[in-house]
């Protein structure tokens, strides 16, 4: 595999380059700065492997620098909706059982993103630990899912992980019991890389120590270049594995689809990504569209600032990406070793806990579309989209608006309409600890089509929400919903304070 190396320098070198302030100097400064980090290593396969982590921020470091002085912001009058071959209906897919292509699901590895933390919902360690439904968490039943689908279809799926430096540990642990499951599960990190100084574009490291806050995870966009790095995705081609089916470990939603996966065969597309009809809470979501002639993934982060309002409405950008992917392997691995993944730039600004201005250099996964040969979209059921963001996401999957199959969360049959309720929780419940402590027991909301809570409000158990429900407590003030209430179209405000008995 081409790497892009280069002489390694003295830290006393690194160190005199650091005040450079010659044109073009900052490139050199931190390509210094990076060789010296290189250095402190000890030597073996880990220095090896941090070194080209290295090279690979270094080629996104001067992108950023290059696009920042010469790159011209996104043309709006050539951003079309997608052609209609660009977008496929997933009613027009021939439909298949699993047992039925097991010859392509042998051919098949599933990839779940894994590089989260629950920090967002107040929880410590992976996101993919939380608990989520009967005690059972996001890992619990993804794997439930895979070993399923092994033993329907007679077939050897693997699964892979991609953590992250802050997820490896605790998911190495917690995948030990999963060893007599009839699924293999292999895992790899994504990169890691430095954050640099808004001022001075420098590194802000100075070791290659994993210190709290000088280090990151680049996005999900960096699965391309951390998969081959990791020699996996080699061997999976070597296993004659042909296409890899990636998605977030906190969408439940998103289940190997026979139909999908043999749409891939057909086609021979290298690229599909399932994206889905938007509602009003998906208004920031990326979208597929035209942009000359050619596939690409708007993110509203590309978007110019007098053409947002136009980018959330609903009616001229129709769809939004699930991040449900199906790549072919052996794709990726050409890309990669042409160096041909340019993904769009995330620029993160963020401060350190001593104030420090830094910037993190991300990228996303979905934004590869206009790279594959035949690239295309799946316009699939909302089902296949379940993510679980934040607990108003939880309270929905935890609910009787599901049925737990298999590892799968399907819609309960008995809610009269498939759409799913609007559910805005306040920051009362926003810490998983805090929203588990305001529920005796989940509502029923078979019939609920909106619920706002805010303030200091408690459920009692057996509760049903129907219709449109909005709960306010007001700044010192608190409410009791007292068990076995029934509220159809309420709102309920002030202070109230019961007794179960």
């Amino acid at each position: 595999m081409p790497q892009d190396r280069r002489p390694s320098f003295t830290r006393h070198h690194s160190q005199d380059m650091r005040s450079s302030a010659a044109p073009g100097g900052v490139e050199h400064a931190v390509r210094v700065d990076l060789d010296d980090l290189v250095c402190q290593m000890p030597e073996g396969p880990d220095r090896d492997a941090f070194s080209k982590e290295m090279d690979d921020f270094y080629r996104l470091f001067t992108r950023y620098l290059h696009e920042k002085k010469h790159s011209k912001p996104l043309d709006w009058e050539k951003v079309r909706g997608p052609k209609p071959e660009d977008v496929i209906a997933y009613g027009d897919l021939e439909a298949k059982e699993l047992k039925d292509i097991k010859p392509l699901l042998n051919k098949l590895a599933v990839l779940k993103l894994n590089g989260g933390l629950g920090t967002t919902m107040g929880c410590v360690g992976p996101k993919s630990a939380i608990e989520v439904r009967d005690s059972q968490t996001f890992l619990d039943l993804t794997v439930q899912q895979i070993e399923y689908l092994n033993q329907v279809s007679d077939a050897d799926v693997p699964l892979i992980l991609m953590n992250s430096f802050n997820t490896d540990e605790d998911t190495k642990k917690i995948v030990q019991k999963y060893s007599a499951h009839n699924v293999n599960i292999c895992t790899f990190n994504q990169s890691r890389y430095p954050r640099f100084k808004t001022d001075s574009n420098l590194p802000l490291a100075r070791n290659p120590d994993n210190r709290p806050g000088f280090w990151y995870p680049p996005g999900h966009g960096d699965l391309y270049e951390s998969f081959a790095n990791s020699g996996l995705l080699e061997q999976l081609i070597k296993d004659g594995k042909e296409w890899v089916f990636v998605s977030n470990v906190d969408n439940l939603g998103a289940t190997v689809d026979p139909a999908i996966l043999q749409h891939m065969a057909d086609t021979g597309a290298e690229f599909v990504m399932e994206v889905t009809d938007k509602t009003k809470a998906d208004i920031k979501g990326g979208t597929i569209i035209d942009y000359d002639g050619q596939v690409r993934l708007l993110e509203i982060a590309q978007v110019p600032k007098a053409h947002v309002d136009d980018f959330k409405r609903v009616k001229k950008f129709k769809i939004f990406n699930t991040n449900n992917l199906w790549i072919s392997l052996k794709a990726i691995k050409r890309l990669v070793e042409s160096q041909k993944f340019d993904l769009d730039l995330i620029v993160n600004h963020k401060t350190t806990d001593d104030g420090t201005a830094v910037i993190q250099l991300e990228t996303a996964v979905g934004a590869a579309i206009k790279h594959f040969t035949g690239s295309h979209g799946v316009n699939v059921p909302r089902s296949r989209f379940l993510p679980v963001k934040s607990t108003s996401d939880l309270f929905l999957v935890t609910s009787d608006l599901y049925l737990l199959e298999n590892g799968q969360l399907l819609m309960n049959p008995k809610r009269t309409f498939k759409t799913v309720p609007v559910v805005k929780l306040g920051d009362h419940f926003k810490k998983v600890n805090d929203y588990l402590a305001r529920f005796k027991t989940p509502p029923q909301i078979l019939e609920l089509d909106h619920l706002t809570v805010t303030g200091d409000v408690c459920f009692s158990s057996d509760v049903t929400l129907e219709g449109t429900v909005i709960i306010v407590a007001n700044y010192g003030a608190h409410i009791d919903i007292p068990r076995g209430a029934i509220l159809n179209d309420k709102v309920v405000s002030g202070d109230l304070r019961l007794l179960d008995h």
